[in-house]
Formats: C-alpha cells, sequence, structure tokens
C-alpha cells in the first residue's frame, strides 16, 4: 500500500481535498493494494481553510510515498520547518505534486530550481517573478517534470490525481475513478487553462448569444452579419457593442474560439489535420497554421508534437 501525505497550511483552499477524493475512490477498487491517505501539517491539529473550516492534522514523521502540497488562496512563505521538510521530499519520497498555489510551497523549498512547473494562471507570472530558476508554462492544466509534478488551480487537482493513479496502476483504473467522479477522463497536461468565451467575458446576452451561436456553429463563415443576426442587432451595432464589451473584433474573436476548438481536437489526438481545419472553420490547413502561429507560436504540428511527447513522459 502506497502512502501519500497532503500537506494543510492555514488558509489553505478547499478544493485540494478534491485530490484525495480521487485517491479514496481508487481506493474503493484496489483494497489493501491501494492508498493510505494522511493530512499533515508541520505541528500536527486542527488546521482552517479560507472558508474557516477546520480539518484535523498529524505532524510530520515518517516521508510518504506521495508528497502533495495543497495550495491557498493567497500564496504566503512558508515556515523552515516546512521548507525543511519539502526539500527533504525531494530526496526521500517518490513523488512530490504542487496542487494549485502548493507550486509556490515546492519553489520555496527548491524543488523547481530548473524544472517545467505550472499553476493556477492568476498566480503564474508571480511564481515565474519570484523564482526566475523555474520554467512556469501558466497554460497547462498539469505538468510532470520528473518526479515533481505541479497542477494549475481548483479543479486542476482532479486530473493531477487522476494521472498519479494512472501512473500507478493504469489507465482503466483512473478511469474509472474519473466515472465516479463525474468528470471527464482525464484532461490532457498540456490542455489549455483558458477558456475563449471566458476570457471574453461579455456582459450583455446579446452579445453571448452571438458567441455562442458562434461557438456551436464554427463551420459557418461567421460574418459579422450573421453573428448581428444571432444578437439581434444591425451589423454597425453589434460591431460597435461587441468592442465595447470584449476589447475584440468580432473576427478576433471568432479566430480565438476557432483555435481553442481546434487545439482541443489535437489534443484528442484521433483528427487528421484537414479534418481539425475543416471542422473548426478555418478551410484549409494553411489559413489554421498562421492563426496557429500568430496566437500560439507554433503550427498545429508542432503542438501536437509537444503534446505527444508530453504524454509519453507521463507514461
Amino acid at each position: 500500500m502506497r502512502q501519500v501525505g497532503l500537506i494543510l497550511e492555514d488558509g489553505f483552499q478547499l478544493m485540494g481535498l478534491a485530490a484525495l477524493a480521487a485517491f479514496e475512490l481508487a481506493n474503493a477498487e484496489l483494497g489493501a493494494a491501494g492508498y493510505r491517505l494522511t493530512v499533515l501539517s508541520e505541528h500536527g491539529g486542527t488546521v482552517r481553510s479560507s472558508m474557516n473550516a477546520g480539518i484535523e492534522t498529524v505532524p510530520f514523521g515518517v516521508m510518504p510515498d506521495t508528497l502533495m502540497a495543497a495550495g491557498e488562496l493567497v500564496p504566503s512563505d512558508i515556515s523552515p520547518g516546512l521548507r525543511e521538510f519539502v526539500a527533504r521530499a525531494g530526496q526521500e519520497a517518490r513523488r512530490v505534486a504542487g496542487v494549485c498555489t502548493g507550486a509556490f510551497v515546492l519553489a520555496q523549498a527548491g524543488l523547481l530550481d530548473g524544472r517545467a512547473a505550472t499553476t493556477h494562471w492568476a498566480h503564474a507570472r508571480d511564481l515565474q517573478q519570484r523564482f526566475p530558476k523555474v520554467r512556469v508554462d501558466e497554460d497547462r492544466i498539469f505538468i510532470r517534470d520528473g518526479p515533481i509534478w505541479t497542477s494549475a488551480g481548483m479543479s486542476s487537482a482532479i486530473d493531477l490525481t487522476l494521472a498519479l493513479i494512472e501512473d500507478d496502476h493504469g489507465p482503466a483504473l483512473s478511469r474509472s475513478v474519473a466515472r465516479k467522479m463525474v468528470v471527464y477522463h482525464r484532461r490532457p497536461g498540456g490542455q489549455s487553462q483558458f477558456s475563449a468565451m471566458l476570457e471574453l467575458e461579455p456582459r450583455s446576452d446579446r452579445v453571448r448569444r452571438a458567441l455562442t451561436h458562434a461557438r456551436e456553429h464554427l463551420r459557418n463563415p461567421l460574418s459579422v452579419e450573421e453573428l448581428a443576426d444571432a444578437a439581434s442587432l444591425s451589423p454597425r451595432q453589434f460591431s460597435r457593442l461587441f468592442r465595447e464589451e470584449t476589447g475584440q473584433s468580432p473576427a478576433k474573436a471568432v479566430e480565438m474560439l476557432r483555435l481553442e476548438a481546434a487545439r482541443v481536437m489535437l489534443e484528442e489526438g484521433r483528427h487528421p489535420l484537414d479534418v481539425v481545419a475543416r471542422d473548426t472553420g478555418f478551410a484549409d490547413r494553411d489559413r489554421m497554421r498562421r492563426a496557429f502561429l500568430r496566437h500560439y507560436g507554433q503550427p498545429p504540428t508542432g503542438l501536437k508534437r509537444s503534446l505527444r511527447l508530453m504524454e509519453e513522459e507521463a507514461a
């Protein structure tokens, strides 16, 4: 039985506990071959979340097989005792993982120096500025670099844990746990944290209707006239309102939606580039390639190759 220890500090984010929920469900199928779960803190006792909910913990002791550090809403400096324990885990534990802003705990212990890592997108630039030796990628759900794992924010704790379970016991168990948690099995580590619809954040129902129409009809030309009709506005009124609410032109927003859909299809790995271009409305591979170069700095083939390499490294 493998031991998993999750470190909590006062102010921890409750969503981080979802990681233990995934291991708990794995135990239901594995039985004696499963995981022994321990909630840790430096001194033991009650640790309070950002919502003031108390969780009982045990003090640091024997190093677990897998040590995980939960995140806080606002990352803070860690104590010398916590820093020493996490640094020691880099030598003694088989794996160390930072959930959400738990990456800051790993970074303060020196475990991320020279490694690729991610964290919640809202804190990624701060992580990079505070720890310049870390290769921060703010656009990943989770990253594995050798024995060190880090994840993005909130629900990505589940994706990270499903990947850890798959690393230990194979994809069949991971898929079974995902089904029981009623989540997608599992988002690839290379999948973007961002949603184009969320990033645009329109205020009015009319602009939201136009964006929803665009996302559901990507194979259409999606001219300003078509989008304006979906919003029940004249093309001139629609263009002005759209830019006021999103800061983007309709054409740029449509390209973002097409790119997001194309990237998801590439991550799924089952579609030829011609099919991806057609189904996402780029019309042809060359037009899609130019859009990828503008937005991602690499062509679709390069992104697909990078995702495949990441999956192979995680295997």
